[in-house]
């Protein structure tokens, strides 16, 4: 005899023959035509099935109605009311499409890239937001892969479970095994960063997780080590946050471009002057004042806007978006024909590192 049917998978079976039959489906129906309920041994152990799988799935939230014959009061059958179960269509500003996109881009070349990337193309098909893709232009294209490690390390970071790994150190060149405590991962500088214990020097840590060689190991089981206080965050982070005081830019816009920038920005100081030929470079543009810590991070950002952003002020911000666009413009001639970024032999070229602000 072939096995019997599990009762999820019968549960299952049952739902899609309810959703899908054009008016109702009477009893002896589901006997004969949904896989599972030929199992029944007897008449009552059907009855009994077949209720107790209805129970189930209006528990479940799935509105299992009964539809009694017009003229026949004994005809009993039954749908589910796809109306009332059916979600209501998907309606996304173009922000929330382009928050969507970043954190889909994020998860690009990981473990979940084919599952995000076909949830956003659902998600644009349905959308009324042809440039979205600009909301997070100069963001998501600055994060790289996190490898072999991420995976492991998200896990472990979720569980509270201690790891190792081999390390190599930019400072000192060092090759070493790390036991440590992950704390947080940290999407900064081009790349991912663990924050962590290292349990050999008692003290917090960061890690770039492309400087992690070989495998990530546990350490022990779940719930190894307590969590992190608010403050060891904080001291651990701060090397990663940006240095100095926050200041302001002042760019010249095109309208309805460069989302992101427009979402932070704040109010122009009144008593800032511009400078020169600024009137002209604001002819058909907007004038956005944006804060920011770091001259790179900003330049990075208004760089992959093209001429849709201009840097007025200040001076240092304005060159280096310039040094990178120079950069950008050699790229082509100095990289050999049919290789990429990385180069034929897999290492990283210095003027592409340069112009992505590595």
């Amino acid at each position: 005899m072939p096995p019997a049917i599990p009762p999820a998978e019968r549960l299952l079976n049952l739902v899609i023959a309810l959703v899908n039959t054009p008016g109702r489906m009477t009893k002896e129906q589901v006997r004969t035509s949904v896989a599972g309920y030929g199992d029944a041994r007897s008449d009552e152990a059907f009855e009994r099935m077949f209720e107790r799988d209805k129970d189930t799935l209006r528990e479940l939230g799935i509105p299992v109605l009964t539809v009694t014959h017009a003229g026949h009061g004994d005809d009993i059958g039954y749908r589910i009311d796809t109306a009332s179960w059916s979600l209501p269509p998907i309606e996304l500003t173009a922000a929330e499409l382009g928050v969507l996109a970043l954190a889909a881009q994020v998860w690009q070349d990981q473990s979940l890239r084919a599952d995000s990337t076909r949830a956003l193309t659902k998600l644009r098909a349905v959308g009324e937001a042809p440039e979205a893709h600009d909301l997070v232009a100069g963001l998501a294209p600055r994060v790289r892969a996190g490898g072999d490690a991420f995976a492991p390390l998200v896990d472990a970071v979720q569980n509270r479970q201690a790891v190792r790994f081999t390390y190599h150190a930019a400072t000192t060149g060092e090759v070493r095994e790390r036991r440590v405590e992950p704390w947080k991962l940290l999407a900064r500088r081009g790349g991912w960063v663990l924050l962590a214990r290292d349990r050999d020097r008692d003290a917090s840590r960061s890690f770039r997780l492309s400087r992690i060689r070989g495998a990530v190991r546990p350490l022990g089981g779940p719930g190894g080590f307590d969590a992190p206080t608010a403050q060891e965050l904080a001291d651990a982070s701060h090397a990663w946050m940006g240095d100095g005081p926050e200041r302001t830019a002042l760019l010249a816009v095109t309208p309805h471009r460069a989302e992101a920038l427009r979402a932070r920005a704040t109010p122009a100081p009144a008593d800032r002057p511009l400078p020169p030929g600024a009137d002209h470079v604001l002819d058909g543009r907007e004038l956005v004042a944006v804060p920011y810590r770091l001259d790179w991070e900003l330049a990075e950002e208004v760089v992959a806007y093209g001429d849709a952003v201009v840097v007025l002020d200040p001076p240092q911000v304005r060159d280096a978006v310039v040094r990178m666009l120079r950069v950008a413009a050699t790229l082509d001639a100095l990289r050999p024909p049919g290789t990429d970024a990385a180069g034929p032999t897999g290492r990283r070229d210095p003027h592409v590192e340069e112009a992505r602000g590595a």
